[in-house]
């Protein structure tokens, strides 16, 4: 069954407030944090980019 518009299964980022952006980037650094060595290289840089990502959203709604 194909999506209408405006419907949530359409292709659009999730908006989020802050506070849960806040909650999202503890959640992602206590994951890497907890992350064994034999975790693949890939799965550590897709974690660190997306908190990079986080933080620098973060750091766009502050101004």
């Amino acid at each position: 069954m194909r999506s209408h518009e405006g419907q949530f299964s359409d292709n659009r980022p999730i908006r989020r407030s802050p506070q849960e952006k806040k909650r999202l980037l503890a959640e992602l650094k206590e994951t890497l944090a907890g992350m064994k060595p034999t975790a693949s290289s890939s799965l550590r840089a897709t974690l660190i980019a997306r908190i990079k990502e986080l933080e620098t959203e973060m750091a766009a709604d502050r101004r």
